[in-house]
């Protein structure tokens, strides 16, 4: 029976073979972005998964409130562990990690036969205990969990980074044997585990144990037993006990914030639980890589791919519908030879089936290039390989049987319906013009352009705010300048940055050099609390800190509004503040601000100027207050104007090249890595590029299906009224006048889609546009231009038929039948 059907099936989609191209094309291109989209999404939802109770797992995280603005730090006080520890209740494991570093040197000592090795700018290193891998689980290939880490100068290897420390050593011979970390921390190599294999945040390495910070200089520089330092480098999981909530061990942290953290006035900090799964999605308190998800980006994905998946099925049940006729006197045949209408509509439904089951294939062909297309758009780990990932083939089998349901179930529904003694009489399919048959295919129709439209409304107005923000005068120079940092490891070597900036002074392709802080831009902030008084009222603010020398300002082309740039000095003894910050302090004009004095920590600081504000972050963030200051030890990083580029482009290179040089001379062990600031500013609007890229493909693809089906509909319309636009032809008719007879009806229809998605549109970009500080205007002039190419598209589209039918012979035409 199943064999018929399919054999039938067959048969049927052959003899149509338009139609069938129609809805095969339009069910590849929704399945094919599914299956993308699948496979991007469950990426990102599955990490940390694996790990055994992980609903049990959390971080405790700091919020920082400085005179109403909020900050949030992934790190706590060191002592927050212990604490918990000794007075905590509920917990089954309490794990404190100390990150080491980015940049960290390893020695191997030679051993025996082998060399010593030296290597650099190693990283995903951490100090760790026992509990870290009673609630981090790892595979043991050599030692154990309880022992590996408890001792002092421990420390445990994952099996791909041994392989790079202890090249072609058995793994049971590895332990035992030294590593030397930054020639300070000498351990001894006490286990092996295996890489992890799983989607994970947790990308250690190098597992050194938590003891050996007590007994080395490391203690006091990461600030142990400190209760006023909060530093993202020092973290602190937990594991709650069966049994216990998250708010009872959020009380026991309010309870140790409140007698261990110092009361300030404008300040208050308390201690937070971040569930185990929030770890790869908050970017407030970010990950150990620095990459974090947007969930709503994948629900929007998730949207994006229902709605091309829904557009194709849309395709399906109104080509089948408006084709419902030509097939009439075949159902009416086949009922009075017996056929059932369960028969029927299982014959329609193995049609859908085997169409889906086509698009499906050519869609999972199509999957590979999909993902190299966007590949620097997702993460480096999904991956297509059907065989080996399971969940990939269950998604493949439940796609096929709610596509094929979904297009096929109305349309087999409403061809069974059929009454033979009708269609046998020619009148099976009479008035069709007004019947919910046509008005389904109109309300489908719209919904396609709807959603084409939002989408084409949505790709304007994204590109309009990434264009705003690339060309927004953010009050600083941006443009050849380039930035390094010096070593942080000789960060109070002051006199070999001088050395440095001052050999770079001499070439011949700088225009000016400055040495300071971060640039004006910047992803990280530092911040600290600032005081004025008047004699009248006290201000409190949280004032976000620069340092550089006197060039700094002059290079990036910052104003000074009112007073003067500072001297030359290694301390910090007056400030510059920008505009926002001296309106803060009540000041109507710039120069009412210049010689006030403000209390920074334990100084009195007279303003010597007032700059004009610059945005010191994305358009995301507002402007807030600043203040400059000159002091030679806090200042790490090079910053270069170069000359004018020559006209094929040689003058920057040679000059860099020539940095590194001098570079490389002064720090013969250390990496250069010079960054352009034009591209770092546009690496702050990395993701509006990704979702600007993705919206036009989401676009094209919507565009395109919607088109198909319009075109479907189309060829039936034109075929269904041949003799028609015959007689209208021998009555004088124009071809311009059968041209709009034949698209009057679907434009219209591609108008009503217009008319209810643009409110959709600009509620949409509305909510989008709250995301930024500083943002366009929504005007009205984008939707219409987006209505407009929209028409233009389906007038091309039909044309493609429309005027082919209406320069037809209508001698021909009268003859059809």
């Amino acid at each position: 029976m199943i064999k018929n059907y399919l054999k039938t099936a067959w048969r049927s989609l052959a003899r149509y073979k338009v139609f069938t191209l129609i809805n095969i094309a339009g069910l590849s291109v929704g399945i094919s972005a599914a299956v993308v989209i699948y496979l991007v999404v469950q990426h990102d939802l599955a990490f940390d998964k694996f790990e055994q109770d992980n609903d049990r797992i959390y971080r405790v995280v700091s919020d920082l409130h400085y005179s109403d603005v909020s900050y949030y730090n992934s790190g706590i006080p060191q002592p927050v562990g212990p604490t918990l520890k000794a007075q905590g209740t509920g917990i089954s494991a309490i794990a404190p990690i100390q990150i080491y570093g980015y940049d960290v040197r390893i020695k191997i000592p030679a051993t025996g036969k082998a060399a010593p090795l030296e290597l650099r700018n190693q990283s995903d290193i951490i100090f760790a205990d026992e509990n870290y891998f009673k609630i981090i689980g790892y595979k043991w290939l050599a030692g154990s969990a309880g022992n590996s880490v408890k001792y002092p100068n421990k420390v445990v290897l994952t099996q791909k980074r041994a392989a790079v420390y202890f090249p072609g050593v058995d793994i049971q011979q590895i332990v035992g044997k030294q590593v030397v970390y930054n020639d300070s921390v000498t351990t001894t190599v006490s286990g092996i585990v295996a890489d992890q294999t799983e989607n994970t945040d947790f990308i250690f390495k190098d597992f050194i144990s938590l003891a050996t910070i007590s007994n080395s200089v490391l203690k006091t520089g990461y600030s142990w037993g400190n209760w006023g330092m909060t530093n993202g480098s020092c973290q602190l999981f937990i594991k709650l006990a069966r049994g216990t909530t998250p708010s009872q061990v959020t009380d026991q942290l309010v309870k140790i914030n409140d007698k261990h953290i110092e009361k300030r006035k404008g300040f208050r900090s308390s201690f937070v639980l971040q569930p185990l799964s929030d770890l790869h999605f908050n970017a407030d308190y970010n990950n150990f890589t620095y990459k974090t998800a947007n969930r709503s980006i994948l629900y929007g994905l998730l949207a994006i791919g229902a709605f091309l998946l829904l557009l194709g099925c849309i395709n399906f049940v109104n080509l089948s519908t408006a084709h419902a006729s030509q097939r009439a006197k075949e159902i009416g045949i086949r009922k009075t030879l017996g056929s059932s209408r369960g028969q029927l509509m299982a014959q329609f439904l193995s049609e859908a089936a085997l169409i889906t089951i086509v698009a499906t294939v050519i869609a999972v062909a199509f999957v590979p290039v999909a993902l190299k297309i966007f590949a620097d758009l997702i993460s480096e780990g999904v991956r297509f390989d059907p065989l080996g990932q399971p969940h990939l083939l269950v998604f493949l089998v439940l796609l096929v049987v709610v596509v094929s349901l979904l297009s096929g179930w109305y349309p087999a529904l409403v061809q069974s319906g059929y009454k033979p003694v009708l269609v046998l009489k020619d009148h099976g399919y009479a008035n069709t013009g007004q019947t919910r048959k046509v008005w389904l295919r109109r309300g489908l129709t719209v919904f396609q352009f709807l959603i084409a439209q939002v989408f084409v409304m949505g790709t304007f107005m994204v590109a309009r705010q990434i264009s705003f923000a690339a060309n927004a005068d953010l009050g600083f120079k941006k443009e050849a300048i380039v930035n390094f940092s010096t070593p942080w490891s000789q960060r109070d070597d002051i006199n070999r940055r001088r050395v440095l900036l001052n050999e770079i002074k001499r070439l011949p392709g700088i225009e000016r050099t400055a040495i300071g802080s971060t640039a004006p831009a910047s992803g990280g902030t530092s911040s600290s609390q600032m005081i004025y008084r008047d004699g009248k009222k006290e201000v409190q603010t949280d004032v976000q800190l620069k340092t550089g020398d006197t060039s700094y300002l002059k290079l990036y082309h910052i104003k000074l509004l009112a007073g003067k740039n500072m001297l030359q000095s290694d301390t910090t003894r007056e400030l510059i503040i920008n505009e926002t910050y001296a309106h803060i302090l009540g000041f109507k004009k710039a120069t009412d601000a210049v010689g006030h004095t403000l209390q920074w920590s334990n100084l009195n600081l007279p303003i010597s100027g007032v700059m004009a504000d610059f945005h010191q972050q994305s358009l995301r963030q507002p402007i807030k207050p600043l203040a400059f200051s000159v002091s030679a030890v806090d200042a790490f990083d090079i910053h270069l104007a170069l000359v004018p580029q020559t006209p094929k482009g040689a003058t920057w290179k040679q000059t860099i090249a020539q940095i590194g040089r001098i570079y490389k001379k002064l720090y013969p062990a250390e990496e250069f890595d010079p960054r352009f600031y034009d591209e770092t500013i546009a690496r702050f609007y990395q993701q509006e590029q990704h979702i600007a890229i993705l919206l036009k493909w989401a676009t094209g693809l919507a565009i395109a299906i919607s088109c198909m089906g319009l075109l479907g509909l189309v060829i039936y319309t034109t075929n269904t009224r041949t003799k028609e636009i015959g007689i209208r032809k021998v009555l004088g008719a124009s071809i311009a006048n059968i041209v709009t007879i034949l698209s009057s009806d679907l434009i219209k229809l591609v108008l009503l889609s217009f008319a209810i998605a643009t409110p959709i549109a600009w509620w949409g970009v509305h909510k989008w546009l709250q995301n930024y500080a500083y943002h366009i205007d929504i005007n009205w002039w984008v939707f219409a231009l987006s209505g407009i190419l929209m028409i233009f598209i389906a007038l091309v589209t039909l044309s493609f038929k429309t005027i082919t039918a209406a320069m037809a012979n209508p001698v021909k035409s009268l003859r059809s039948e």
